[in-house]
């Protein structure tokens, strides 16, 4: 089977839903093969997912495989202690220090979407980022405004502060975007989009279509004040 020939069949969510009404270990235990399964359906798309993204990007992750989360919760520090989580998520990493942004998805029945972006910019990261809206926003102002990027994204996600950011102007012109704390991107895709053919190549577009956003956080994040990248 190629690459662009595979799905994610219905049994997948299904499964998820049917977790979702039986989280519990006991169950769990007694449905691990049904489990496994599904798993490899999963397994399988992450792996064709990253062969398409290694055409256009550089990715570590070695294998679709290394890309995906563990099903189970961490409940240490949770109120909510369920065991299982009642989703299939995964994440790439771009290769070296000079490509920023992170890849990531998430396959649930009635919430499933790609996204990608900075979701915790070190403080160092975020003044950069920051001084270099502050100083120019135009060029960003222009990737975020872009047709293409409404159409797809609509806008850029993430916290923000509700006061303004430490020694930068109030009156400031992009003050709305230098409130960010996260830079985050989204497409949500339907159940009948998530089982449908074309799931894979509308999955791998929308990271392409990140692209220029990823590109120009890239160089904002990896070069020096006099123009010279770092690494």
């Amino acid at each position: 089977m190629s690459a662009q020939n595979v799905t994610i069949p219905a049994s997948a969510l299904h499964f998820l839903n049917t977790l979702k009404e039986n989280n519990n270990r006991d169950w769990f235990n007694a449905n691990k093969d049904l489990y496994l399964e599904q798993l490899l359906h999963i397994e399988a798309f992450a792996d064709a997912l990253l062969g398409e993204m290694n055409a256009h990007d550089v990715i570590e992750t070695v294998s679709g495989k290394k890309s995906l989360h563990r099903i189970y919760r961490d409940t240490r520090f949770s109120l909510d202690k369920t065991p299982y989580k009642t989703n299939w998520s995964g994440g790439f990493t771009r290769a070296t220090a000079l490509r920023r942004g992170g890849y990531y998805f998430n396959i649930q029945p009635g919430n499933s979407f790609i996204a990608g972006g900075f979701w915790a910019p070190e403080p160092r990261d975020m003044k950069l980022i920051r001084d270099d809206i502050s100083f120019d926003p135009a060029p960003l102002k222009k990737i975020i405004s872009d047709k293409t990027f409404t159409q797809t994204f609509g806008s850029l996600l993430g916290e923000q502060l509700k006061t303004t950011p430490k020694g930068f102007d109030p009156n400031n012109e992009a003050i709305d975007l230098l409130r960010y704390k996260q830079f985050l991107l989204q497409r949500n895709f339907t159940d009948k989009e998530v089982t449908g053919a074309d799931f894979l190549k509308n999955a791998n577009q929308t990271f392409i279509l990140m692209r220029p956003f990823f590109d120009y956080m890239s160089e904002v994040l990896t070069s020096n004040p006099d123009g010279d990248s770092v690494v």
